[in-house]
């Protein structure tokens, strides 16, 4: 039925029901009619004003499918507008008596309400039916929020006949709240009750109304709605509350980001905009998983051009289809290159002159590393010096590099190499007008090598889910955040900074297992096994995001600080540098003490060390390195 249609019935009705109202309130009070002819005088004004008042009050454009008390309070409004009238009207003529406008307005206000409650009423009563018998497959539903999303909620699912959800019980933290009912739906206590309450009323699945909730807060309930079995929902934002979008079918599923326990990294898309846009720009590692969401958020920013540097061509492949679908008037060029290469490197920054570098390319993967620790420094040392050093060559405005928290304290050769990384930008620093910073941050939720899609891979196939110890902990955020951070960074950079991001606390890898078995609908230890494998060769406990000598300093932006700049040896690094590099195109077996000797602060972890290192003299090589850092300082 259409709304034009349905407004004119309730119109039609609206007068005849008056007119009743009018007509019963007559009768009620024993006046007789002696006459008809007077009887337009309280019949026709008063049916004419409660249909102005109904019209004033959009009762007929604003219709809604199940009237509420707002609905019942309007009507009760235009009903009293006829009760003046018919006081008035017991006044002037003698028949009529004050007690006729009283029973009269009552009458209307009964009448015209009971139209608009007659669906809820039918309804009703077929979910009171459908409540009684509960068939094998009604889901019980809990609600944690009495607010507006809550009552919104409950209402569309005992209402609808296409929704085979029931809501049972509301939790809130609201004491004023515990006790009462939200449309026939009792809050039976707080958010401390939600284990005790899915058990009593046997709840299948809950819904977290609680749309403005910060991350922190909603990460700590879904915790506690995990301690059940039930599925666990939350409505998604505000925004949608706000435009009347808060519907079950729009419930999403709590993600892993829902449990960081912390808010979305917000950055200034203007100051961002501001040194990017006109610029060529390089992306190398622009196929990864860092690299490739750099690349979707830089051409957003319109640069002048948008160059993707990578050495797997199968990812650079893929985000080169992707950026042009989207962006069609992007000027994009990608390039299979290596950063190993000084040749491709020097060739691709002479011929198209980069304004803004962000260098993402690098080997992460800490226990491939560990084995092969000689790759670690061709590809993180050594590609790293190379590309900072043409960069520096070719007047380059800011180069950004990607780097780690495990660059702080390693106990592992990846987080020593991409320190050695930060000490090269930093040097660079201080020998070319080229600003060179490092955005620091931990772990990325869903990048390659992750332990997110680990843990999913290892549950899809029915477990074990792994975990090295018990009491790992690590920070995390979400590609899009730490893409952002290191966009910001940029904005910020005035050369030799070392970006660090407030992650807020870190996550126990144990219990990010649980919640991500729990997500899935399966019970821990019992559906899905969790093995403690212990520690892997350079893993520690947890990872520190700033060395105790660098010192903290904030940002425009709260969530970022900076680490005060070192003092480098510049001349010793550089002369340890090309040492490594050296060394590791020898396949030396002593990397990791080579590595250790430039970052005093790596532990190296002997559970890897072989058993006998062959000793090789390195008179030669150093003097080969140092012969060549002194032709660099010359040029």
């Amino acid at each position: 039925m259409n709304k034009k249609l349905k407004a004119t019935i309730y119109i039609i009705s609206d007068i005849i029901l008056v007119a009743v109202a009018v007509v019963s309130g007559l009768f009620l009070c024993g006046i007789e009619f002696n006459s008809l002819g007077w009887s337009w005088l309280f019949l026709a004004p008063s049916v004419f004003f409660v249909v102005v008042c109904n019209i004033l009050f959009k009762l007929y454009t604003n219709l809604v499918k199940f009237a509420g008390m707002s609905v019942i309070a309007k009507v009760a409004g235009s009903s009293f507008s006829a009760f003046f009238y018919c006081l008035v009207l017991s006044i002037i003529i003698e028949p009529l008596k004050t007690e006729w406008a009283i029973v009269t307005t009552f009458i209307c206000i009964v009448l015209l309400s009971t139209t608009r409650l007659l669906p809820r009423f039918f309804v009703f009563i077929k979910n009171y039916s459908r409540l009684k018998s509960l068939s094998d497959d009604s889901i019980n539903v809990m609600v944690v929020g009495a607010g507006m999303a809550g009552d919104v909620l409950i209402r569309e699912m005992k209402n609808s006949d296409k929704i085979n959800m029931t809501p049972v019980c509301v939790i809130d933290d609201d004491k004023n709240k515990i006790g009462q009912y939200i449309d026939g739906v009792k809050v039976v206590g707080n958010t401390s009750k939600i284990v005790e309450a899915a058990k009593e009323y046997l709840i299948d699945e809950i819904i977290i109304a609680m749309p403005s909730v910060n991350k922190k807060r909603l990460g700590d309930i879904v915790k506690e709605c995990k301690k059940t079995r039930c599925e666990v929902k939350v409505i998604p934002s505000v925004g949608q509350l706000a435009t009347g979008e808060v519907t079950v079918n729009n419930i999403k599923d709590i993600s892993i980001q829902d449990l960081l326990g912390r808010e979305q990294i917000r950055v200034n898309l203007e100051e961002i905009m501001g040194y990017i846009e006109g610029k060529v720009v390089l992306v190398t590692g622009g196929g990864g998983s860092i690299g490739s969401e750099l690349c979707r958020q830089i051409a957003e920013h319109n640069p002048k051009q948008l160059i993707i540097v990578d050495i797997y061509e199968n990812n650079a492949y893929d985000i080169q289809q992707e950026l042009e679908r989207k962006h069609q008037n992007l000027n994009l060029l990608v390039l299979i290159a290596s950063v190993r290469d000084s040749k491709k490197i020097d060739n691709i920054f002479s011929k198209y002159r980069p304004h803004i570098v962000f260098h993402a390319a690098a080997h992460k993967h800490v226990p491939l590393m560990e084995t092969s620790p000689n790759e670690a420094v061709k590809n993180n040392v050594s590609g790293t010096f190379k590309v900072a050093d043409a960069a520096g060559r070719n007047d380059t405005e800011k180069f950004i590099l990607i780097s780690t928290d495990k660059a702080v304290n390693p106990t592992n050769i990846m987080g020593a190499t991409k320190r050695i990384c930060e000490m090269i930008i930093q040097t660079m620093n201080k020998r070319y007008d080229t600003d060179y910073v490092a955005v620091r941050f931990g772990n990325v939720l869903g990048s390659n090598g992750s332990v997110v899609p680990l843990f999913r891979k290892q549950i899809e196939e029915g477990g074990p889910v792994t975990v090295t110890h018990k009491d790992i902990v690590r920070y995390f955020m979400t590609i899009p955040e730490a893409v952002s951070l290191v966009l910001q960074a940029g904005a910020y950079a005035k050369g030799g900074e070392i970006f660090v991001l407030d992650m807020g606390d870190p996550v126990r890898i144990y219990d990010l297992a649980e919640n991500m078995i729990k997500l899935c609908g399966l019970e821990p230890n019992k559906d899905i096994d969790i093995k403690i494998t212990g520690l892997r060769p350079g893993e520690k406990l947890y990872e520190e995001r700033l060395m105790e000598e660098e010192g903290l300093k904030k940002t425009a932006n709260d969530m970022i600080s900076i680490g005060k700049p070192l003092k480098i040896n510049e001349e010793n690094l550089l002369t340890k540098v090309q040492e490594l590099y050296i060394e590791a195109y020898n396949e030396t077996d002593k990397m990791k003490e080579l590595v250790h000797e430039l970052v005093p602060t790596y532990k190296i972890d002997k559970r890897k060390m072989p058993k006998e290192v062959e000793k090789k003299t390195t008179k030669t090589v150093k003097a080969k390195a140092s012969k060549t850092v002194k032709s660099k300082t010359q040029q």
